[in-house]
């Protein structure tokens, strides 16, 4: 097992990743947890939950003085991304650890394997030249009912695997909704603060969030996010989207490796 200390590099790092893909950091917090200090895997992701809205929270400050998020949107999503979470926390504590770990791992890949493929084929800038504001989103009546029924999936996700919903929350703003990644990753970033509020709340009754663990890695999250928010804006669309997919891929192989 690490010391604890660990705990403030893991999260400035992680903090740094998760705001410039907009996945949250729970793909690395939940391995981490689990690997070196000898987590559970559901009190890894009440855990990592928790951490998240402070790195949400610090990451939505900068983003919104970058005038990054489409808000309208993404409180529309929360609508359906905020009860998801609960659910998805629910089904964690009635699942088996075994089971959990090897969904985690393979929804992961999946998702990882649909970004990079995105990127190679070009579609992902070809889709995001779609809609260009928020207000012209929101106005897409099909277009935003899609991403509110995606976004219930997305929620669950959120609470069940302990990532703050980003994996999937990204995708849907950027391939269903036609939102350029830039702006997907920022709202995603705003959507999580939510989604993560809520499913930590089914966390906390049932007991599995180790909150100084939390707030050890969110000390260091916290600052992180900002350095992620800046270096999100310095990449291409293109580059950020690979990252992603990468970022992914480590997360989930490690999953299923652990679990196998």
């Amino acid at each position: 097992m690490l010391d604890f200390w660990w705990l403030v590099i893991f999260g400035f790092l992680i903090g740094i990743l998760a705001s410039m893909t907009g996945v949250g950091g729970g793909v690395f917090i939940v391995p981490i947890l689990t690997f070196f200090y000898a987590f559970v895997v559901n009190s890894a992701t009440g855990t990592s939950l928790t951490t998240i809205i402070f790195t949400a929270i610090a990451s939505t400050v900068n983003y919104a003085k970058q005038k990054r998020i489409y808000f309208k949107t993404g409180l529309i999503l929360v609508i359906t991304t905020a009860p998801g979470a609960y659910m998805g926390a629910w089904l964690a504590t009635i699942m088996e650890e075994r089971l959990l770990g090897l969904v985690f791992g393979v929804f992961l890949m999946l998702v990882a394997a649909r970004a990079i493929i995105s990127v190679l084929r070009k579609k992902t800038q070809d889709k995001q030249s779609a809609i260009v504001t928020d207000t012209q989103l929101i106005h897409s009546g099909k277009t935003i009912a899609l991403g509110v029924g995606l976004g219930f999936f997305g929620g669950i996700a959120s609470g069940l695997l302990g990532i703050g919903g980003g994996t999937l929350i990204v995708p849907i703003l950027t391939i269903a909704l036609g939102m350029p990644i830039h702006y997907a990753t920022a709202t995603s970033m705003f959507t999580m603060i939510f989604t993560s509020i809520s499913a930590v709340a089914k966390y906390y009754q049932s007991n599995l969030i180790d909150f100084p663990v939390a707030l050890t890695l969110a000390a260091g999250s916290i600052i992180g996010a900002q350095v992620g928010a800046y270096t999100s804006k310095k990449l291409s669309g293109r580059n950020l989207t690979m990252i992603f997919g990468v970022i992914l891929i480590i997360a989930g192989a490690n999953m299923i490796i652990k679990y196998h």
